[in-house]
């Protein structure tokens, strides 16, 4: 007698009963399961399988079958010792390979049912988002759409349309039109910017990625009325070596960075001058270094003035900046590497300036910012109002980041003054809200100076300060309209898991909500017209895929819908998910963390389920939030593991500063303990919590996070994943880490109590270290040094490296895929999921 199991399973059912021994070889076979007689295990009854297909990687066959097992007795004792912990990893394999827990019930449809194939190889749940860009007169807008037919079918074209509901969309520019010289294929269209008056077209496309984004690539000028297509750069120029390519306000010239330099071509005959100088190989114009683009969130770096005449530019000098290296091993026969200036906290900065450039003349006046420029940040610049080229506003950060000074500098000398100082004990925050009104006789501005970030409004000479709104609620500054009227923000005064849409008027009229109030929950964001009249509204919540739609304001009245998401909508609510609470976490002296859970779809009373808290932790984030995402969560759940978050003190919750400045000089250090004062909580007023089956995971600070769980708190957590971490906070830059944490010589025994490497001797559960050898952010080399100190003090653990993987980890084929799979299987092995 021989029994089949159907190729569902793709590898391999141990059953071990009380005087039986039973295995099954795999085989790929389409036939149902026959045969099997009831067989009782010492942990489970197993009736029938009825398993949903399923995609998924061979196992290794690992036995044959016998016709006549051997009874217990004759099997040695040793054995005998090892079936039941061998039976309950096999059962785990199944279960994640299933996606199910195999019971006596009626099993679940398949599409209920997460799985990594739907999630990842299939994209069965990819959220569709609808992009667009306003025109100035905010009543008209363009967006890119596929062609449904003809010669170039699929390709993207440019539509214009209106927010008045009896306007049809109209294609503005075609695929056809993208075609260049012989080549019969539309050039894609990665990014584009139009004239105001809709003539010229720059089409940016073949972009390359530098660092986090594709900011390098070629250019192309349309011109609409003469019907031509002209590529940018000149003859001499590489392929997608061009960066932040700008048209000037009256449509005579192009500025754009090329090599270390800020080059400008005519757009009537296409000449090309190079206007800056670049010294040494150190010496770059027009760009951002690394640090500066990753922590303080600019990358194009040059401004054109209002009156064409000049251009305002950031120049770097590196010399003297330690470099990182990268190693790429896959590549070549060879290894390739990647140098690039870094500096480590307490390491030196690269040397920042401004200056103005004339286009007539090329001739460059340096602004005098006082400082040194290497311990100071130029972090903003932009000429100061709508219709001003005599002066510009700079901001700009002490190396400690306490003190942020705005200054107005002449074109003409370079000579600044400073008119506005912002201080903070701990940090102050630089952002992007600084907005003229059309006079240019004054500006917004938010600030924490009064417990919450609020906004202000700051005439032109910082002698006169207006706070616009009062109250106990942080905001976030998203518009102010072209006519100077009105100031569109984004808070969530009850509730800091949501979002929703405010306004003030800038002469201080009332605070008014203008997303409706029968919208009590979730995040809503919006892309508002220049005039105010419109916006897009894109809502989503925990439970709930995003709809975007066209709507009025203020009165938010629905023009159209834009994106349904209706084929998501129908799979999700196919799904089996139970769902997501949001809670508070109390964890003494009358703190409360903002706190959610995903539960398995069901419960089974009296027993405990196993909790894994997905943690980031750092001022940078927020966690708990009431917006859609997560599926591998959800999945996790659906396999009966409890998932939740919390945000500790020092994140960046909508909870006032002192909330947020909690951590100061104690990253690593409170935030953890925090953490885990919430699981011993949830653990307390929970008991179908196991206390024995508790995990942390989390990506880079959150990776961080979770070394200092498993290594600080090893009796509380039993498993831990840390994914593209930062071990040691001496090798974070030194932009992110002084904010937070001050300078290492100064802050020498923080600095080695809130690094989890100088722990790693505590280590007793499973832990999982994944990294990207390429990760230009948090550097395998601290990685390694983790690993390293690990050997040396004789533990076992897991890693997992990606070759060709950033700090995303989504390079190479199937990189993605396989990282979950690597953490799915896990937590499977190490931290069973399912009842006890």
């Amino acid at each position: 007698m021989k029994w089949e199991i159907s190729s569902t399973l793709k590898g391999c059912l141990v059953i071990f009963g009380m005087s039986a021994f039973l295995s099954v070889e795999a085989i790929s076979s389409r036939r149902p399961l026959r045969n099997v007689r009831k067989k009782e295990s010492a942990d489970a009854k197993i009736n029938t399988l009825r398993l949903p297909r399923a995609k998924v990687s061979p196992l290794p066959k690992i036995i044959t079958l016998e016709k006549n097992p051997p009874s217990s007795h004759s099997i040695p004792a040793f054995v005998m010792n090892n079936l039941i912990p061998l039976w309950r990893k096999l059962s785990s394999i199944l279960l994640l390979l299933t996606g199910i827990v195999v019971t006596n019930a009626e099993q679940p449809s398949q599409s209920s049912l997460l799985t990594l194939d739907r999630i990842h190889d299939a994209e069965e749940f990819k959220e569709k988002r609808f992009t667009l860009q306003w025109l100035e007169d905010g009543k008209r807008y363009t967006f890119i759409k596929k062609a449904k037919e003809g010669k170039h079918k699929g390709k993207q074209e440019i539509w214009l349309a209106s927010a008045d509901p009896e306007n049809d969309p109209e294609l503005l520019i075609s695929a056809g039109d993208l075609v260049a010289g012989d080549t019969e294929t539309p050039m894609d269209i990665d990014g584009y910017s139009l004239s105001p008056d809709l003539s010229l077209l720059l089409l940016y496309t073949n972009s390359k990625r530098v660092w986090r984004r594709n900011s390098r690539g070629d250019y192309w000028i349309l011109d609409r009325i003469r019907k031509t297509l002209h590529k940018l750069g000149g003859k001499g120029a590489d392929p997608s070596s061009l960066m932040f390519a700008k048209i000037s306000p009256d449509q005579k010239h192009v500025a754009y960075v090329r090599g270390p330099d800020i080059h400008v071509e005519s757009l009537a005959d296409h000449t090309i001058r190079t206007l800056t100088t670049s010294e040494s190989k150190h010496i770059f114009n027009g760009r951002f270094d690394w640090v500066y683009e990753e922590e303080l969130g600019i990358r194009d770096g040059f401004r054109w003035s209002p009156d064409s005449g000049a251009i305002a530019y950031w120049q770097f000098d590196e010399s003297g900046v330690r470099q990182q290296i990268i190693l790429d091993h896959v590549s070549g026969r060879y290894p390739k590497t990647t140098r690039f200036g870094y500096p480590k906290a307490g390491q030196k900065n690269a040397s920042c300036r401004a200056g103005v450039v004339e286009i007539d003349t090329g001739r460059t006046t340096w602004l005098k910012i006082p400082g040194d420029p290497r311990e100071h940040y130029l972090a903003r610049m932009e000429w100061a109002g709508p219709d001003h080229s005599t002066e510009l506003v700079v901001q700009q950060l002490n190396r400690a980041q306490d003190t942020k000074l705005v200054m107005l500098a002449q074109r003409q000398d370079g000579t600044v003054k400073t008119i506005l100082r912002e201080h903070d004990p701990a940090w102050v925050v630089m952002n992007n809200d600084l907005r003229w009104n059309p006079e240019g006789t004054s500006f917004t501005w938010t600030s924490e100076r009064d417990g919450w970030e609020q906004l202000y409004l700051i005439s032109r000479d910082g002698q006169k300060t207006t706070k616009l709104t009062p109250g106990t609620f942080d905001i976030d500054l998203q518009h102010v309209d072209k006519s100077g009227n009105w100031a569109y923000f984004l808070a969530s005064p009850d509730n800091p898991a949501q979002r929703y849409l405010f306004r003030v008027g800038l002469d201080g009229r009332d605070v008014t909500r203008l997303t409706p109030e029968n919208e009590t929950r979730g995040t809503h964001s919006y892309r508002i017209s220049p005039t105010g009249d419109f916006a897009v509204w894109t809502r989503s919540d925990a439970d709930t895929p995003s709809v975007t739609r066209l709507v009025s304001l203020p009165d938010h009245r629905i023009i159209r819908t834009l994106e349904d998401n209706a084929d998501l909508h129908r799979k999700v609510t196919a799904l089996k998910l139970a769902p997501v609470e949001f809670f508070q976490a109390e964890i003494g002296d009358g703190l409360h963390l903002p706190a959610r859970c995903i539960r398995p779809p069901e419960l089974k009373p009296g027993h405990k389920y196993p909790l894994l808290v997905y943690v980031y932790g750092e001022p940078a984030g927020q966690v708990v939030r009431d917006s859609w995402g997560g599926l591998w969560h959800h999945m996790l759940a659906q396999q009966g593991y409890i998932i939740m978050s919390f945000d500790n003190r020092g994140s960046r919750s909508p909870l006032g500063r002192s909330w947020r400045r909690e951590a100061y000089r104690k990253i690593g250090i409170l935030p953890p303990s925090d953490q885990a004062a919430a699981v011993r909580t949830v653990l307390r007023e929970r008991p179908w919590i196991d206390p024995t089956r508790v995990g942390s995971w989390g990506w880079s600070g959150g990776g961080s996070m979770s070394l200092n769980a498993i290594f600080k708190f090893p009796d509380l957590y039993q498993t831990a994943i840390a994914v593209a971490s930062v071990p040691d906070q001496k090798h974070y830059d030194t932009i992110y880490q002084e904010r937070y944490m001050g300078l290492p010589a100064e802050n020498r025994k923080a600095f080695h109590e809130g690094s989890p490497i100088n722990f790693a001797q505590n280590l007793k559960g499973n832990l999982l270290l994944i990294h990207g050898a390429a990760d230009d952010n948090c550097h395998y080399q601290t990685y390694l040094k983790l690993v390293d100190k690990l050997i040396e003090h004789n533990k076992t653990f897991s890693m997992m490296t990606y070759p060709r993987g950033t700090h995303s980890i989504r390079e190479g084929k199937n990189a993605r895929r396989h990282l979950y799979e690597t953490m799915t299987r896990f937590l499977h092995e190490k931290m069973p999921p399912g009842p006890r």
